[in-house]
């Protein structure tokens, strides 16, 4: 795309929400919106259960581990947040004009989705190893569905945010060779002189300019008589 910068065409374009909406980011960004949900969501409503009827304490169902538990809540809150932050910015990134500000941003989706896969990484490593630990029991099998998937959409969120931190560094080696200008707007040599004021055929006329003489023939006077020309 001519003028375009870090993916985007030039600032100040039309923001077409249908073709918004179909962009494969768009769509991997609202993806991992969906899985932030069911992650921190099974876990603060199914995976605090009691261990027996008689204790009515709730207990993390991830083998009574409460750093597992707020662990994937923390992790899920922050990916919910930053989901809604970047599909913001790519909602107006074709709006920025300055191309440091575009590098800025691109830098730091990539850092950000790159962050964000390790952290889901470790939270399946942990929530799975938790619950290979973990004692049935009534309680616990009460929220068994909750718990697995909640180790599913773990697994799946490190997919999508790698594939996340893949296109944003697409977009970071497209930047790179791109340019906010028309580059016919520039000649193609460098060295090339700066053209000047069009002069014609460009041969000089050996004609200079005179002014005429004083011939003007004799003007007859009111009173009759003629003024000699100087």
């Amino acid at each position: 795309m001519e003028g375009a910068s870090f993916g985007a065409g030039r600032a100040g374009g039309a923001i077409d929400p249908v073709d918004f909406l179909k962009q494969p980011q768009t769509i991997l960004r609202v993806t991992t919106w969906i899985f932030s949900i069911v992650v921190f969501g099974s876990i603060v409503n199914e995976c605090y259960v009691n261990k027996d009827s008689q204790n009515p304490e709730l207990l993390c169902i991830f083998n009574e581990n409460e750093s597992a538990c707020g662990y994937g809540i923390a992790v899920g809150i922050i990916a919910f947040f930053g989901c809604i932050f970047f599909l913001v910015v790519d909602l107006y990134f074709q709006q920025i004009s300055s191309v440091k500000d575009r590098k800025r941003a691109v830098l730091l989706d990539l850092g950000f989705s790159g962050f964000l896969s390790f952290l889901w990484f470790v939270a399946f490593c942990f929530l799975a190893n938790q619950w290979q630990r973990t004692t049935m029991s009534r309680g616990v099998s009460q929220g068994a569905d909750a718990a697995r998937a909640a180790i599913t959409f773990s697994f799946f969120s490190i997919i999508v945010w790698a594939a996340l931190a893949l296109k944003a560094l697409q977009r970071y080696r497209l930047g790179t060779d791109m340019s906010l200008f028309a580059t016919e707007q520039f000649a193609a040599d460098a060295s090339a002189a700066y053209p000047g004021y069009p002069g014609g055929s460009g041969v000089e006329s050996t004609d200079t300019y005179q002014s005429p003489p004083f011939t003007e023939t004799l003007e007859a006077n009111p009173k009759g008589y003629q003024v000699p020309a100087y």
